[in-house]
């Protein structure tokens, strides 16, 4: 059972929105005057759906650490470890789903929106927690970013917990399944078998042995506090049956997250190459600079993408994108949107205010689905 309504009116505080002077031009500052705003966390649907047995799902631990005065990192890393230590919760950490060669390498990135700073991980195997390894990262190291071997090595010399394989039964069970189907030997051209085994997957999805938000699976998680302080993360166990060592948008700044204390946040699940070619969440923090609301933000990135997609393999039958991405967006007024290119399949996102936490409809560009 989830935090009662009393429970998150009595944690947070009733506040304002103030109003903003936005940028007249891509680039330039945009000003906020200083105030207190109504303090929220938004994220994808994972946010809302998992709570590992406890009472509490990811948004809501979030939004109960930064009205209880937790520095807003801290509070969504306590919300995204949920979903990322839930055995159910297939696209993130503990049971994700794993690459072509059945291993489980994930991947996260954190952005302190107060501290400038940031901090990622890729490829990263044996930890069910990346997104702690990230901010680790983000603390105490010079760097952005740590990869594979590195990665988890690091993370062992801070004491992290390595294991050997971070697949559940119900994770090697349905990559056993795409295996079977591909090739039970493979010995496919490299080629042919990258595109057989993603028609394969989506297969998969169309058939409901995959969620369709596990078979991209990821999950990003944004906040802003009464002080107005934004922050956010972004952790999955990235495309299921990638080649081994794919690394996807989600620990790359400005496509997988992107934190302007000044402006806003943005966060992406859905098909990272799309996201990557784009930066897309960095542009959707410009456009809001610019004076766009999030969801207007949202849907010009979103055309972007649109327009940029001219490959065959990735448009279908009527000429649109063949893939699904969505972003989660919150500004420094507090005003927040979940857009998708479709919002077909997976058409929510997670919301947690005073009020509680709960699932809103995710707005799309186009109408249908990615396969219509």
């Amino acid at each position: 059972m989830g935090i009662s309504r009393r429970e998150f009116v009595a944690a947070s505080v009733a506040t304002g929105v103030v109003a903003a002077t936005p940028a007249a031009i891509l680039g330039a500052p945009a000003v906020h005057p200083s105030g207190r705003v109504r303090p929220l966390v938004v994220s994808d649907i994972s946010g809302y759906r998992y709570k590992n047995g406890g009472p509490e799902n990811s948004v809501e631990r979030a939004f109960r650490g930064i009205t209880a005065g937790e520095d807003v990192l801290d509070a969504l890393m306590a919300g995204v470890n949920i979903p990322e230590l839930d055995p159910e919760e297939s696209g993130i950490g503990y049971g994700g789903l794993p690459n072509a060669d059945g291993v489980v390498q994930l991947d996260a990135c954190c952005m302190h929106g107060p501290k400038k700073q940031a901090g990622g991980v890729a490829s990263l195997e044996g930890v069910r927690t990346p997104s702690l390894v990230a901010k680790a990262v983000m603390e105490n190291t010079d760097h952005h970013l740590l990869v594979g071997e590195g990665a988890q090595n690091f993370a062992r010399q801070l004491g992290f917990q390595i294991e050997d394989d971070l697949n559940t039964p119900r994770s090697r069970e349905r990559w056993l399944e795409w295996k079977r189907r591909i090739d039970p030997e493979h010995f496919l051209d490299p080629v042919k078998r990258s595109r057989i085994g993603y028609s394969v997957g989506r297969e998969m999805v169309k058939e409901g042995l995959l969620d369709a938000d596990s078979f991209w699976g990821t999950t990003n998680c944004n906040a802003i506090n009464v002080q107005g302080e934004i922050c956010g993360v972004t952790t999955t166990s990235g495309l299921a049956w990638k080649i081994p060592g794919r690394v996807g948008d989600s620990p790359i700044l400005g496509a997988g997250l992107y934190v302007d204390d000044d402006v806003g946040a943005a966060g992406s699940t859905g098909r990272g190459e799309a996201n990557l070619y784009n930066l897309t969440s960095f542009l959707i923090v410009e456009f809001m600079r610019q004076g766009k609301h999030p969801k207007d933000a949202g849907m010009e990135a979103l055309r972007r993408i649109k327009s940029n997609t001219v490959e065959h393999r990735l448009l279908n039958e009527q000429g649109e994108p063949n893939f699904d991405i969505r972003f989660f967006v919150l500004n420094k007024k507090g005003e927040h949107a979940g857009v998708a290119m479709y919002g077909a399949r997976e058409n929510q996102y997670a919301l947690c205010t005073e009020n509680g936490s709960e699932a809103r409809p995710l707005d799309g560009l186009l109408e249908g689905s990615p396969d219509s």
